[in-house]
């Protein structure tokens, strides 16, 4: 089974600094070209801070991001789970993970960077700044990734459950054989409404849930029958999809 989280704006400082940046040490070999390709135009951009506060969509008092990418060769890396930060990150706590809960993050877990592509769990990474919808000069981003992250994600056999935002599936369709799972509320009618913000927290607390249970489910089926033993609500929504049903934060 692979997870398939969304990335963060907010990434945590610092990491090992005894190695530079290493290309080859990141999942999906095949996506290195693309990889490079951002890489290099994301630190020329750098170069020019105005216009990357511009590209990258950022505030005056961000600056220290358009920073963060210009030094991106020579920064230290952590494992990719332990860089991001913010609220789906804070639920899954990758710092409380206990070596046997790593061990099957890093073979279950991925994340989908604008930067990289999809990245394992265990993938070390530096601290950067690029989202879905930056403007990189000569490479839109969508245009760029689609069909590579496409490829690279139909070549992992088994079930795939993908909790990313509809703006990173657009950088790369999920496989065939993926499912995707939303977070909803229900009302006393029995309509079920998407959460916006609150879903994140939802997602990171159910990942951690799956990663500390160490099953790998072959089928949607097996991972709903775990889901409602284990104190969720998962069930069959529309379209296919699966529904992680919260109550309204």
């Amino acid at each position: 089974m692979i997870i398939l989280l969304p990335p963060s704006e907010t990434k945590r400082d610092g990491g090992d600094d005894s190695a530079a940046f290493d290309f080859t040490k990141l999942s999906f070999p095949q996506l290195a070209g693309e990889r490079k390709a951002v890489w290099n135009a994301v630190i020329h951009l750098a170069r020019d801070p105005e216009g990357a506060q511009r590209a990258l969509g950022i505030s005056a008092k961000q600056l220290f991001e358009v920073e963060r990418n210009r030094t991106l060769a020579v920064a230290p890396v952590v494992p990719a789970l332990q860089r991001y930060t913010g609220v789906l990150f804070d639920g899954l706590d990758a710092a409380s993970l206990s070596p046997d809960e790593w061990t099957f993050a890093k073979k279950s877990v991925l994340v989908h960077s604008a930067l990289f592509g999809p990245i394992g769990a265990g993938d070390p990474i530096p601290a950067y700044r690029l989202s879905h919808n930056s403007k990189v000069p000569g490479i839109p981003l969508k245009r760029h990734w689609r069909a590579p992250v496409s490829a690279a994600l139909a070549s992992v056999a088994g079930l795939q459950l993908d909790l990313r935002s509809e703006a990173y599936a657009q950088l790369g369709a999920a496989a065939p054989h993926s499912v995707y799972l939303r977070v909803v509320t229900e009302g006393a009618d029995g309509k079920r409404v998407a959460l916006s913000h609150f879903n994140k927290k939802s997602k990171g607390q159910f990942t951690r849930a799956l990663i500390s249970a160490g099953i790998d489910h072959e089928s949607a089926d097996s991972l709903v029958a775990w889901a409602n033993s284990a104190g969720f609500r998962l069930e069959s929504g529309a379209d296919g999809e699966l529904d992680l049903v919260v109550k309204n934060a």
